[in-house]
């Protein structure tokens, strides 16, 4: 009889293990375009150090992915209350060091800033999945909705005041796609999304519209910027005086101007793109040198590739989505299930808002493209995610 180990290679879901090395190729190579030919104090090419990194930390985690794959998942869930309670630890950590550029999201690590809330969406996954998968019964008690809705609104509130709105934001559809598949009832969900949609609508009124002394929430002035621009708001002068006036035209115009270049580089790509290491916009400094190899590397392909680069990149996501789905389909469980639907979602989240912000449907928030930005904690978590997804798969039946 053929062992089970002898079986392993037939039995990896290879739709996943294509996307992500296809993906991790061009995250490489257009990191290295982004960034060549750029001079940190006209010495070393930048591009060094960040091509380099991003490779390091692509090796990093296909290490942890693999490992991930070698014990079943419900160990994995058994001690992913562990895994929550450190990476809350991690969050509340970040706040006993200096800020960087007026945010605390990192922990220093000598060689490298490790980045709890990437840690935290693959903690919040684990622990929401091995909390629900209880009896459906239980599954109706309002107090089971609220203590899930607990698990997912502590590192909600603790990345929100680092602050990183956009990676606190993303927890949300990931917890209540993984209630509603576990089997939470539709009405309990649809009530607090409800309330949500109000929130976040007199939340954004207030914000954009009350005047700043009875403002009830608090807002950096930057994220302030980024919500007037996305809604097409003339920013607010200080006073009546015509000096006030052009400095907060000339502040609307420093807000504008990356997703403005963004928009210019996806456009400009026409159908084959301009060539790799070939993008005017990108070695000219239009788009924004600190902000084009991770933010808007989305827009550095386009420009280089086209059309028709950008295609590819929605393919290989959308291969990683649709074998994540086939994965959470043939689950052996209910546990299985909804952790595959947890790490879908995240993708799916990242993929949709950072394209979005590059061509200006939804408004900018940091959010990485999910291996192709640049962002060393990023690239290892999400490959761990992957590890998740191959775990389920390679244990959808009992043996």
């Amino acid at each position: 009889m053929t062992s089970h180990k002898s079986q392993l290679p037939f039995r990896i879901e290879w739709g996943l293990v294509l996307a992500v090395l296809g993906l991790l190729m061009l995250g490489a190579a257009f990191i290295y375009s982004a960034t060549s030919g750029r001079m940190i104090d006209n010495s070393q090419p930048w591009y060094h150090e960040r091509f380099v990194r991003q490779l390091l930390a692509g090796m990093l985690g296909m290490v942890l992915a693999v490992s991930a794959c070698l014990v079943d998942y419900k160990v994995i869930a058994r001690w992913s209350l562990v895994l929550y309670w450190v990476a809350i630890g991690l969050l509340g950590l970040v706040f006993l060091f200096e800020p960087v550029a007026g945010v605390r999201r990192w922990v220093p690590l000598g060689f490298f800033n490790f980045q709890p809330s990437e840690l935290a969406k693959i903690a919040v996954i684990c622990v929401l999945a091995n909390f629900l998968s209880r009896p459906p019964d239980e599954l109706r008690m309002p107090m089971i909705f609220v203590k899930a809705l607990g698990m997912i609104l502590v590192p909600f509130l603790l990345i929100l005041i680092e602050p990183d709105l956009g990676s606190a934001v993303v927890l949300l559809p990931i917890g209540f796609a993984m209630m509603f598949v576990a089997g939470i009832p539709w009405s309990y969900l649809f009530r607090v999304i409800a309330c949500g949609v109000v929130v976040v609508g007199l939340a954004v009124a207030d914000v954009l519209f009350a005047p700043e002394s009875f403002q009830l929430i608090e807002l950096e002035e930057y994220q302030k910027n980024r919500l007037r621009v996305y809604f097409g708001l003339s920013f607010p002068p200080t006073d009546d005086s015509p000096q006030a006036q052009r400095e907060a035209e000339l502040e609307e115009e420093k807000f504008s101007y990356n997703i403005d270049q963004a928009l210019i580089s996806v456009g400009s790509g026409g159908l084959t793109g301009k060539g790799w290491l070939q993008g005017t916009q990108n070695s000219l400094g239009y788009l924004p040198r600190g902000v084009a190899h991770n933010d808007f590397i989305f827009s550095v392909i386009a420009e280089e590739k086209g059309f028709m680069g950008s295609l590819v990149v929605l393919a290989l996501y959308g291969l990683l989505i649709f074998s994540g789905l086939r994965v959470a389909s043939l689950a052996r469980d209910r546990l299985g299930k909804t952790l595959a639907v947890g790490v879908v979602t995240l993708w799916f989240s990242h993929v949709f808002i950072n394209i979005g912000m590059n061509i200006r449907i939804m408004p900018v928030t940091g959010l990485p493209l999910p291996l192709l930005s640049d962002g060393g904690s990023a690239v290892i978590c999400f490959l761990l995610s992957v590890g998740l997804l191959e775990n389920i798969y390679l244990h959808r039946r009992s043996y």
